[in-house]
């Protein structure tokens, strides 16, 4: 997580907590409508529509709520948002990050819901959602959309290789690309280096970044750097494309798969309608959505992500009710259809998931996969432990640093993350 702001972000921070209802405000009065904010940090155009949509709706049947609406950028929500809540100033609602959510519950900027009105459908979620929406045992935000890592690839390019299903082990997917690579011509794979798509290489091989349990550092233990080893090895070889560490690496890689140039990478459900946008997907159907491969210990799992809705605890009463009752509305079935179809996203229970939603092969190749995904340890600092393989694993894959050295500096520092952990 980073930290500390420049002058100019931090008053620009602040004057737009300053738009946020939360520590109460004038809009409190008994005699009109109460007023709540929420801060959203979708993407301003393509999901953006949709939730502002949604809040007339929720306005129109709410005659005394009025909703505040502003978009934050994602990369700048989550220190604006602790430097709001630090000066009792932060906005009613925010969308959270699911790796945000037991870090600001642990500070107390979030209220506990359960019991509220926000939860009153809990039932109706999917169990590992609800699980990493929880903080030392409560549960402080409600699970809006889901996400998580899959094998996503052109099913014509496999066709054309004689390739009738997709890989179920890296060691499969390697011989997969190389006949790839002699029917078509195309790349088979082409792999990320950012810290996140690695995760399902540490879950193949029954290991993660951390041991919660046992408090230990466990990036640079021999599970870890067999899984990195993998990883390293789908670089080079027939149909395997290069690593790319440039700063627009993840635009090549996926301008590459949307026209039909590699034929497989290891993505989300948040870039379907991208995909759809390119040469290779013009027909949706051509788009194949796998679990992970698995490691050596026949593990296929990948990282869970998403948001929750979380309700600012420094709001006073009349807003929190308010805000409740808008989370309620927003995680309905009903709402969380309207955003998977207008944005391609994962609803988070399972009555939202209809024929209609399913209907759309992406969505419905994910919701597949989700039995996969693994959920993130109440770790209010796990978010963070990427930051350090963003910048050691470039340097791993491109050469400039052994295996056993970028692992070594990745270790040291996600210790600095985590004092009290050993090794």
């Amino acid at each position: 997580m980073r930290r500390g702001i420049a002058a100019s972000a931090l008053v620009a921070s602040l004057a737009l907590a300053a738009t946020a209802c939360g520590g109460g405000s004038s809009d409190s009065k008994s005699d009109g409508p109460v007023t709540i904010t929420w801060w959203d940090t979708s993407n301003a155009t393509n999901e953006a529509p949709t939730y502002k949509a949604l809040v007339q709706k929720f306005e129109a049947a709410n005659k005394n709520i009025k909703v505040k609406y502003v978009n934050v950028p994602f990369d700048q929500a989550q220190n604006k948002f602790d430097t709001a809540a630090g000066a009792s100033g932060a906005p009613d609602v925010l969308r959270s990050e699911v790796g945000w959510t037991p870090a600001f519950a642990k500070k107390g900027y979030f209220l506990p819901l359960d019991g509220t009105e926000a939860l009153a459908d809990k039932a109706k979620f999917e169990p590992n959602l609800i699980k990493q929406a929880q903080y030392q045992g409560k549960t402080y935000g409600v699970p809006l959309v889901t996400d998580t890592l899959a094998l996503v690839y052109n099913k014509d390019l496999f066709k054309k290789a004689g390739i009738s299903t997709p890989p179920k082990t890296w060691d499969e997917l390697k011989s997969d690309a190389a006949k790839i690579k002699d029917k078509t011509g195309q790349d088979g794979y082409w792999g990320s280096t950012a810290g996140y798509y690695g995760q399902p290489f540490l879950y193949g091989e029954g290991t993660d970044t951390v041991d919660v349990a046992a408090k230990k550092v466990t990036i640079d233990t021999p599970a870890a750097k067999k899984a990195y080893a993998t990883w390293l090895s789908l670089f080079s070889g027939k149909g395997l494309h290069k690593a790319d560490t440039t700063a627009d690496a993840y635009a090549h890689i996926m301008d590459a798969f949307s026209n039909g140039k590699v034929a497989a990478i290891i993505q989300g459900p948040w870039e379907n309608t991208n995909i759809y946008k390119g040469s290779a997907f013009k027909d949706k159907t051509n788009l194949g959505v796998a679990v992970v491969p698995a490691g050596s210990t026949g593990k296929a799992e990948a990282p869970t992500g998403g948001h929750n809705l979380a309700v600012y605890a420094g709001s006073d009463k009349a807003h929190q009710a308010a805000a409740l009752k808008f989370v309620n509305f927003m995680t309905s079935a009903s709402s969380q259809e309207t955003i998977a179809l207008k944005n391609a996203t994962l609803p988070t229970r399972s009555d939202a998931y209809t024929a209609e939603v399913t209907a759309d092969p992406g969505t419905a190749g994910f919701q597949r996969v989700l039995s996969a995904a693994q959920p993130r340890p109440s770790l209010p600092e796990y978010g963070s432990l990427w930051a350090p393989l963003d910048t050691e694993l470039p340097k791993i894959a491109s050469g400039k640093e052994s295996l056993d050295q970028g692992l070594s500096n990745a270790g040291a520092a996600i210790g600095k993350l985590v004092p009290d952990f050993g090794k």
